[in-house]
């Protein structure tokens, strides 16, 4: 029965990647698309539910009348039909009509909405580009799509549990009292109206107050999280009180935010039971004096009781329920802040696979100055024929990296284009283009999993002897076999902590190495692919990246120019424009910038203090 209900509903489905919307009430009804056939039910349900709660009181009052209309002595014999019927009701369909009130909230809608909320949105930032990342916190945006998760599912329950429930309680209530005498039914419509007011008032304000103290508490987590996640730079720069004074300043803005939405709950408080006293003397009071002139019973004055006392207590609830209804809407207006953003590299409508013959490289004027004006690159054009070995050198900042990131495509070109195989990377789709390059960066981080799982991320279809091979190429399996982590495991099985924290800068680069080998892609980028290794193990790697760029088109980037002297061609890059493009030795012959930097190395290293 529970699975039937719980798989009413796919949470993930496979949808296209359209931007969330931006507004609070078109994305909630994008997250309650899929449940549109058992909204219906819930309402449904709800609304009997409600109807029969308000049905009971009354009928208690009739119960009293009964009683003492025919005595103890007659009264079996009288109502014996109609009192079992009413305790059938109670024993058997009123649990099953409630029990399928909870099927459909909590089965059909809580244990899916929650879900589909944060895989949607994580969805869609996985596909944002990477300066997405990087102009914002991770703790901060993982904080985003873990709040707006529970808000929106906590939003739509309440909606119907709570306010849907309420308001169908509170109308049964009035029709009860307007029948018992519409004396009775009018102060409570009054009260109605003047609560409706009260909590409208309250609850705009409670909205603006959430949105903010959820806006703090997302900062608190990004600076939190960044702290931990840079662990080693603040010890080993001795900045624990720079970070702790870094914390508490966001910590003391968020206590300020929660103080002032508690305000608005202390205010609410007193608020809340001024009116319901009103209610309270208003109904119960006229009740009393109706009974007096002898218009009303004692049970239809007891009824009048029973409803006023438990709208007392509910209204206490409701309004509970509606202020967090507003709470949320606060934390999914302030989580849509990153979850609603356009991706800004997008594939085309009609965009094919890429599909490399040759991997031959074609750079056509190719401009991009980040927005900026200047910087990046300009006006570069460039071709690499298949197989061709280029070694890209140039100062910080003279649009090496620029130029990679480009034709990974992490960002769109402001002008120009990169063709591989004569098909440009603007037309193809993302993933098949990033699939065919094969790259190794200076700072190669690890996925927090197994060495197993992150040396298979090059290709998850891999055997196990191909991925050994790979280490084995990558001169990691020696140093693999030994490793252990404190849970016990070893081996490929041992886990390597966040970003690869648990190795050192050599380990993480020898198995980046082999996950690009096990990737085997006809494209490969180096990029200070052994700067993090030892004089010796570097000569091994270099001897086997000599081997694995065998039948590649391969473009590396290095300080160290000793590494790159054996290409087959050295492009030179300053100010974002191709300066020199030769041979190693016909670039010395020119005497050119290439020539200056080469003898100004020291240690084998480039000097950028030019």
């Amino acid at each position: 029965m529970f699975r039937k209900f719980e798989n009413l509903v796919n949470p993930f489905p496979v949808l296209s990647h359209d931007t969330p919307p931006a507004t609070l009430w078109a994305y909630i009804r994008t997250q309650l698309k899929p449940f549109h056939r058992y909204l219906p039910w819930m309402a449904l349900t709800g609304f009997l539910v409600a109807l029969m709660e308000s049905g009971l009181i009354f009928y208690s009052g009739r119960l009293i009348d009964l009683m003492n209309q025919t005595g103890p002595a007659v009264f079996w014999q009288t109502h014996r039909v109609e009192v079992i019927l009413i305790v059938l009701f109670v024993l058997f369909f009123r649990p099953l009509l409630i029990t399928f009130n909870h099927l459909f909230l909590e089965q059909t809608l809580a244990s899916n909405m929650q879900e589909q909320a944060r895989w949607r949105a994580h969805r869609h930032l996985l596909g944002q580009s990477s300066s997405f990342f990087q102009n914002d916190f991770a703790g901060r945006l993982s904080n985003r799509v873990m709040q707006i998760g529970p808000a929106i599912e906590d939003s739509t329950y309440m909606a119907f549990e709570g306010i849907w429930f309420s308001v169908t309680y509170i109308i049964g209530a009035i029709l009860i009292l307007s029948q018992i005498d519409w004396r009775l039914g009018l102060p409570l419509t009054l009260w109605l109206v003047v609560y409706i007011l009260y909590v409208r008032r309250i609850a705009v304000r409670v909205a603006s107050a959430s949105e903010k103290w959820s806006d703090a508490r997302s900062l608190v987590t990004g600076r939190i999280v960044d702290a931990y996640a840079n662990i080693e730079t603040v010890k080993l720069f001795s900045h624990g009180n720079r970070e702790e004074a870094y914390a508490l300043s966001a910590l003391r803005r968020l206590r300020l935010r929660f103080q002032r939405f508690l305000r608005l709950m202390t205010e609410l408080a007193f608020g809340l039971n001024a009116i319901n006293g009103m209610l309270m003397v208003g109904v119960v009071g006229p009740a009393v004096w109706l009974w007096t002139q002898g218009i009303v019973t004692v049970g239809e004055v007891a009824a009048a009781s029973a409803l006023t006392i438990r709208l007392n207590g509910m209204s206490g609830w409701i309004m509970w329920v509606t202020i967090r209804l507003f709470e949320h809407a606060g934390v999914i207006r302030e989580g849509l802040r990153s979850i609603a953003k356009p991706q800004n590299v997008v594939d085309a409508a009609d965009a094919a696979p890429l599909v490399v013959r040759d991997a031959q490289i074609e750079i056509q004027g190719l401009t991009h100055h980040y927005g900026k004006g200047h910087g990046g690159l300009d006006n570069v054009s460039l071709t690499i024929p298949a197989g061709q070995k280029v070694g890209l050198i140039g100062r910080s900042g003279a649009g090496k990296s620029s130029l990679v990131n480009l034709l990974l495509r992490f960002r769109d070109a402001e002008k120009g284009q990169i063709l591989i195989d004569g098909q440009s990377v603007g037309d193809v789709s993302q993933d098949s283009l990033r699939s065919q390059i094969g790259m190794v960066t200076q700072d190669s981080s690890l996925l927090h999993r197994s060495v197993r799982a992150n040396v298979l991320y090059g290709n998850p279809t891999a055997t196990e002897a191909e991925m050994i091979t790979a280490a084995k190429r990558a001169e990691a399996h020696e140093f693999i076999q030994e490793l252990r982590d404190p849970e016990g495991r070893s081996g490929y099985d041992a886990q390597v902590g966040e970003r690869g924290v648990k190795l050192s800068g050599g380990q993480r680069q020898r198995i980046a190495i082999a996950r690009v080998i096990l990737k085997d892609a006809p494209i490969l980028i180096l990029d200070e692919a052994t700067s993090a290794l030892d004089s010796e193990v570097e000569a091994a790697i270099q001897k086997t990246l000599y081997g694995v760029m065998e039948g590649k088109t391969v473009i590396a980037i290095a300080h160290r120019l000793s590494t790159i002297a054996q290409m087959d061609r050295i492009v030179v890059l300053d100010q974002g424009k191709v300066v020199e493009d030769g041979t190693h030795a016909d670039l010395l012959a020119q005497e050119g910038l290439y020539a200056q930097l080469w003898s100004r190395q020291s240690g084998g290293f480039l000097d950028t203090t030019d």
